[in-house]
């Protein structure tokens, strides 16, 4: 049985598209995605970068939802050390409400951008994140207060609206355990973390515990896919995010380029790989291509579900990725 297929938006931004075209952009994906038969697309949340617009998951959410009636829609995630809990639980009982049984809660322990920006943001320490999670729980119901605690009387609105099915980001292993502990799925960030996802599953399966929401260990693996009709197109079109990836390992800021601006900075195929694993991020090809290695990936750790994150120059080369990966996952509308 292949394992499903999802949908992981971060609203590029390039040097032909700006961050508001690229916002009202995500309707037309959430809704294509929901035709095609992928089962849910998610929004991250990253802070003060150039070349990404997905900063409000919730935002976003409550945007796609109101815009598709089946796939499912939720945040990959919420950085919970840029948070106070009560606020998370409120708005994604709030969009449970909303968009019943179809929205995830995806849950980070970094604060997903630069040190300053963290600063501004009022991001509270790594180790803090045991404390605000069990917080977060605990106002979500799913965990208590002590009688004693200033938090204890508390009611959270809305009232009687669960919490959607949490769903614990990692990517580096760090929560892999906790996430088993605590009866959660488990993402494991394979689209921008160059370290193997294998011992971090381990790890979670290893320590998992049954809950309501999840009865069986459920593993997603995000990668990063550039899919197009020919293998040739396939690696131009790449130069792209793997100009993204380069930027990002040297330092440097701005809207993602095209092609030709990415060989103008001295792009070739295969540039990611002089920066140790980032060249291992990158799946491209046609079709038959693309599914063999997505297939792979998903075979070496045991992943349920493959979310996929297609960065491409032009919107519609994007659309036509996540057409072509359908088409050859045989998706059912």
């Amino acid at each position: 049985m292949l394992p499903r297929l999802s949908i992981l938006d971060v609203l590029p931004v390039t040097t032909a598209t700006s961050p508001g075209e690229a916002l009202r952009g995500a309707g037309e994906l959430a809704r294509l995605g929901e035709e095609l038969g992928y089962e849910r697309v998610w929004y991250a949340e990253h802070h003060g970068m150039a070349n990404i617009a997905s900063a409000t998951p919730e935002l976003l959410i409550a945007h796609v939802g109101a815009r598709t009636s089946r796939i499912r829609v939720g945040a990959g995630g919420v950085m919970l050390p840029n948070h106070v809990p009560l606020k998370v639980v409120e708005q994604y009982r709030t969009l449970n409400a909303l968009y019943p049984g179809r929205v995830d809660l995806g849950i980070g322990r970094a604060a997903g951008t630069d040190l300053q920006t963290a600063r501004a943001l009022g991001t509270r320490a790594g180790r803090h994140f045991p404390a605000q999670f069990a917080e977060l729980r605990a106002f979500a119901g799913e965990g208590a207060f002590p009688a004693d605690h200033p938090y204890a009387a508390l009611s959270v609105t809305p009232q009687g609206v669960p919490l959607p099915p949490v769903w614990m980001l990692g990517s580096s292993g760090g929560s892999a355990t906790l996430a088993g502990e605590l009866g959660l799925g488990y993402a494991f960030a394979g689209h921008f973390a160059p370290v193997p996802a294998g011992p971090a599953v381990a790890a979670y399966r290893e320590a998992f515990r049954p809950s309501e929401a999840f009865p069986e260990p459920r593993v997603i693996l995000a990668l990063t896919v550039c899919c197009a009709p020919g293998e040739a197109e396939a690696v131009e079109l790449s130069a792209t995010m793997e100009m993204v990836f380069v930027d990002l390992a040297l330092g440097r800021r701005g809207p993602a380029l095209s092609p030709a601006e990415a060989r103008a900075r001295g792009w070739r195929p295969g540039l990611a790989a002089r920066f140790g694993d980032l060249g291992r991020l990158m799946i491209t090809g046609d079709p038959s291509s693309c599914r063999e290695q997505m297939l792979q990936r998903a075979a070496e750790v045991g992943a349920d579900e493959l979310m996929v994150m297609c960065l491409t120059y032009e919107p519609q080369a994007r659309l036509r990725a996540y057409r072509l990966l359908a088409e050859a996952w045989e998706l059912a509308a």
